[in-house]
């Protein structure tokens, strides 16, 4: 089973994404930060 998320993200979001994900410590975060940015990019997680 796929579980898709439809995420649209402006080039000022991503960045500013990409930012907190360069200079958050918390590896939790950062990992809920990887997979908005994957799933705006079209990635799929699997369940």
């Amino acid at each position: 089973m796929h579980a898709t998320m439809k995420i649209h993200l402006t080039p000022e979001q991503k960045h500013a994404l990409e930012l907190m994900h360069d200079t958050t410590r918390g590896s939790r975060v950062c990992d809920r930060i990887k997979a908005v940015l994957l799933a705006s990019e079209g990635w799929t997680a699997q369940i």
